[in-house]
């Protein structure tokens, strides 16, 4: 098996796309010193655990200035990462490398108009406020669609899957809300098969990858290329590790081509595909598409979105020193692309951040890594008309906060902070009542003991009572003996 790899890899030397012209950082304007950063953050984030390897592209005036590859393909280590042969699953850069430009390429020719219905296009997404969708609400995820459905557990062939797409429900009225879609993407992707009247996969690959020279990007990737392929999950629902099968299992039920995912690739490749944008949809004196589509659909239309594109809003993968002009887009399984035409550069990171991950927050360890990475780029540039800006002291990955915060322990924590609660109400209600009790107690012995004393003082009452009854008799007597004196003197006076 490793004789074969390595075969394998002897071949894609020798036939695999040269990708972009290389040149030193100094020749573009930018800091090697500064770029080596990159190395440093990257690495981290495969020390920790976060993913077993990485491949890095970071590209400027047309030209790759920093081709790395890190770590492994898995976590054996038996086969290196290198940026020109290790092909990883784009997962969610399916949405702009593929399916958008699909639609951008259809767009051109005039046979997408962006405003149009979907219905148009798709009769069968019809009826109610699905007639109200438009191609331009699928791009911006504001067609009202539900984030996705579980369609590998309702369809038991692609032919379902793509029904229960077109069945998706609209929750709100397109254009008023917004809601990150797979399903949308999907839609795309089924309007772009209408529109050309081919396969996705096969209009992609002969209107893009073939044009560009990007031998290594494909949907379901044949045998000889899965053993150059990252591997993802170990364990999914499939029921067996994957390894060249795309990750996403909503993708694999829609046939392992899909307008949300599905979509294999090299760094290198993508960073054909990166300049190819920069230079307005020409690459190497190839048009692919026109730099009218290139501008429209990478501006800002609603929200942070663009067309298909996210927009670097400081939180999405692209740092905080990008320009506002700057676009791209993440993919769950560790893979970013992000596009910044005022510096003329891109940054492209590709890992396989899902496949046993040995750090206890992988998605953190990637986020940060992300962040650093497009940081680094930027602040490497030499000639920015605003000056040379000042590197932090610390990147993200220096600090590896929360990397591996355990989060069963955390709930653990959690579980065990309830119990102590509910050990604490208990013994709370406990006293409580304990206090009730002996309140009770008190009460009924004062109750006793008043009782007792009103007793006594009502003997005693009744002894004084009968005591002063007899001392107020005697003075009667005395006085009936002084009025009968007196009357007796009186009759002697008379």
């Amino acid at each position: 098996m490793l004789l074969l790899a390595a075969l394998v890899i002897a071949a894609a030397d020798m036939t695999a796309t040269s990708g972009l012209p290389e040149r030193e950082p100094a020749a573009v304007g930018m800091s090697s010193t500064r770029l080596s950063t990159i190395d440093r953050v990257v690495q981290r984030g495969v020390d920790a655990g976060g993913f077993p390897g990485a491949s890095v592209v970071v590209g400027r005036k047309g030209y790759s200035v920093w081709s790395r590859g890190f770590g492994s393909l898995d976590w054996t280590g038996r086969t290196r990462v290198t940026s020109r042969e290790s092909i990883y699953d784009l997962a969610s850069l399916t949405k702009v490398v593929a399916t958008t430009t699909a639609i951008m390429v259809l767009y051109d020719a005039g046979k997408v108009d962006i405003d149009a219905p979907v219905s148009q296009y798709l009769p069968d997404f019809s009826g109610g406020l699905r007639d109200q969708v438009t191609v331009r609400h699928l791009l911006t995820h504001r067609a009202g669609l539900p984030a996705g459905r579980e369609l590998w557990r309702i369809a038991k062939t692609p032919a379902e899957a793509r029904a229960a797409v077109l069945a998706s429900p609209i929750q709100c009225t397109p254009g008023n809300c917004y809601e990150y879609s797979d399903l949308g993407a999907d839609l795309l992707g089924f309007v772009a098969e209408a529109a050309s009247g081919q396969t996705l996969d096969a209009f992609l690959e002969r209107s893009v990858f073939a044009k560009l020279g990007m031998t290594d990007t494909h949907f379901r990737p044949d045998a000889v290329s899965s053993i150059r392929t990252a591997p993802t999950e170990i364990a999914p629902p499939r029921g067996y590790p994957l390894r060249g099968e795309v990750h996403d299992e909503n993708a694999y039920a829609l046939g392992g081509v899909a307008g949300h995912a599905g979509l294999f690739s090299t760094a290198e490749d993508l960073s054909v595909f990166a300049q190819m944008l920069l230079d307005g949809g020409v690459y190497n004196g190839v048009r692919v598409v026109s730099d009218s589509a290139v501008a429209l659909f990478t501006k800002r239309a609603a929200g942070h979105r663009a067309l298909g594109w996210d927009t670097c809003d400081g939180g999405a993968g692209c740092g905080q020193y990008m320009s506002e002009r700057a676009f791209g887009h993440t993919g769950f399984t560790g893979t970013s692309l992000w596009i910044d035409p005022d510096r003329q550069m891109f940054v492209i990171l590709l890992t396989n951040r899902v496949h046993a991950a040995r750090a206890r927050r992988p998605s953190k360890v990637i986020a940060d890594v992300r962040n650093d990475l497009a940081d680094a780029a930027v602040l490497a540039v030499m000639d920015d008309p605003n000056g040379v800006m000042a590197m932090p002291v610390s990147f993200r990955a220096d600090l590896a906060q929360d990397w591996n915060r355990p989060l069963r322990s955390r709930r653990a924590s959690s579980a065990a902070s309830r119990r102590r609660a509910a050990a604490a109400t208990r013994a709370s209600v406990k006293r409580a009542s304990a206090k009730r009790a002996s309140a009770k107690r008190s009460s009924a012995k004062r109750t006793t003991a008043s009782s007792s004393a009103k007793s006594s003082s009502s003997k005693s009452s009744a002894s004084k009572s009968s005591a002063g009854a007899i001392k107020k008799k005697a003075p009667v007597k005395k006085s009936v003996v002084k009025k009968a004196t007196a009357r007796k003197n009186t009759n002697k006076t008379r």
